[in-house]
């Protein structure tokens, strides 16, 4: 692994070269296989192939051999983007948008069976030599037309597709694959940028959809992920409703309410998977500094912690951070009180919990400025302030702000590895942004605020596989 200090030590990435989308997400005989978008020649995004890593706790990860490769000559010969993975038939499946070398910004739906589904590691896939989806359905001026997901519904098997039209309008797109994963029907839109509600909370500055994921609630709602692409990557959203079969029998996603899925700037192409309880979500991260600074660190990218998604009555967002990264704690935190400075480790686990106005110190530099994140329960306001560490990202570093309800108290939750953070604040809100220490500033906690409770702790490094 890189020898960068900036380089996440418990997060899934690459030991070298670039990564960017989080692929199929999926659980096989009780472990759990994450895949991504992955160059392993160099830290820049190009030659893209299946990078894959599993675990059996979601907390350790084991890096194995590349899952897909370009095919000379095949539908993925200029790449293999961003997909998922399903269980067909008792057999694992790829399901990915390839790109040949002829292509005109259209994608085409591949599919990749694991060669040994006995293999609970599985290392070897079989691609099969043509698409089963050649490219968009006729007669909708389809330009942007990529990223499969997967799901069931109504005891039925469907697909979705992230598309963008001619006219600037996104969409995701829906295929009915049920009874054979070879043979998909196009069964219309599922959903476009001209929906009321969607144009509400979006607004109308993307031109495609990228990356649909759908996720069941504990309530009976769905939540329609989308990253919203506007000619180059722009940030994420969500949409909570139903599914529901319109007067012709067409299923269509029928939306309530919705926002943004993550607040930070550096987070993108979210991918879920639907477990009985729950679904876990993961996203990227890119990275946030001079090309020339990751060329010298030999490394691009990284995914984010797995994160439990669900709504709240309202329809609003309900997120935590997955129960199992408590395993990555030590037998006793490295801090447990508030009063005075405490020293913070390369990765950290932090718990500050509210009573009043607080404020949260976590990084110094060498004139003073600081790292800091303000909680207020009373007005339900938190704000991250990063202005002494500049970002190359298109809102440079002003600060962010959250607004959740309000209460007596506020719970903010700080997962730290390297350069990258993650801010839960509450179980309404997630914050992911890239922090680049420099080699003289002060990593150190001091928070300020009355009554506030404060637990840390720092992973303790043992096996990653």
């Amino acid at each position: 692994m890189s020898h960068d200090p900036n380089a996440p030590r418990f997060r899934v990435r690459p030991p070298a070269g670039w990564i960017n989308d989080p692929n199929g997400p999926f659980r096989w005989r009780d472990r759990y296989h994450l895949f991504y978008q992955h160059n392993p020649d160099a830290p820049v995004h190009a030659n893209v192939h299946w990078g894959h890593a599993s675990s059996t706790d979601l907390a350790h990860w084991r890096h194995h051999p590349i899952a897909l490769a370009p095919t000379p000559g095949g539908p993925d010969e200029a790449g293999c983007w961003s997909g998922c993975v399903t269980d067909d038939a008792g057999t694992p499946t790829a399901v990915y948008t390839g790109v040949d070398r002829a292509h005109a910004g259209l994608g085409t739906i591949c599919l990749a069976r694991a060669a040994d589904p006995d293999d609970e590691l599985l290392t070897a896939w079989k691609p099969l030599p043509t698409p089963v989806v050649a490219g968009p359905p006729p007669g909708l001026d389809v330009v942007m037309f990529r990223d499969p997901f997967v799901f069931h519904h109504a005891d039925r098997r469907w697909a979705l597709v992230g598309a963008g039209h001619a006219d600037g309008t996104p969409s995701v797109l829906l295929y009915d694959c049920d009874d054979d994963l070879t043979d998909w029907r196009f069964a219309g839109v599922l959903l476009d940028g001209d929906d009321p509600v969607a144009a509400a909370v979006f607004g109308d500055k993307s031109v495609g959809w990228e990356c649909p994921h759908i996720y069941r609630t504990a309530g009976g709602d769905h939540v329609l992920v989308v990253s919203l692409w506007d000619g180059d990557p722009c940030c994420t959203g969500y949409l909570t409703g139903r599914l529901e079969f319109d007067n012709q029998g067409e299923l269509r996603f029928v939306p309530r309410t919705g926002g943004r899925l993550d607040q930070g700037r550096d987070f993108y192409a979210p991918a879920v998977l639907q477990e009985p309880d729950r679904a876990l979500l993961w996203g990227w991260s890119w990275e946030a500094r001079p090309q020339e600074d990751t060329d010298r660190a030999g490394w691009a990218g990284v995914l984010t912690a797995p994160r439990v998604v669900d709504v709240h009555p309202d329809g609003s967002l309900r997120v935590s951070p997955a129960l199992e990264l408590e395993l990555l704690h030590p037998a006793e935190p490295f801090v447990t009180a508030p009063q005075g400075r405490h020293p913070l480790p390369h990765a950290y686990d932090l718990t500050v919990t509210a009573h009043g106005p607080t404020r949260v110190s976590l990084l110094r530099d060498a004139t003073g400025r600081e790292l800091t994140v303000h909680a207020d329960p009373a007005s339900g306001t938190v704000v991250l302030d990063r202005t002494a560490w500049p970002r190359t990202g298109r809102e440079g570093s002003a600060p962010i702000t959250v607004q959740v309800p309000k209460g007596p108290d506020l719970t903010l939750r700080l997962l730290v590895d390297g350069s990258l953070l993650e801010l839960f604040v509450a179980d309404r809100a997630m914050v992911t942004e890239r922090v680049y220490r420099h080699p003289d500033d002060i990593a150190e906690l001091l928070v300020d605020g009355p009554g506030a409770r404060v637990t840390g702790w720092a992973p303790d490094g043992g096996r990653r596989g």
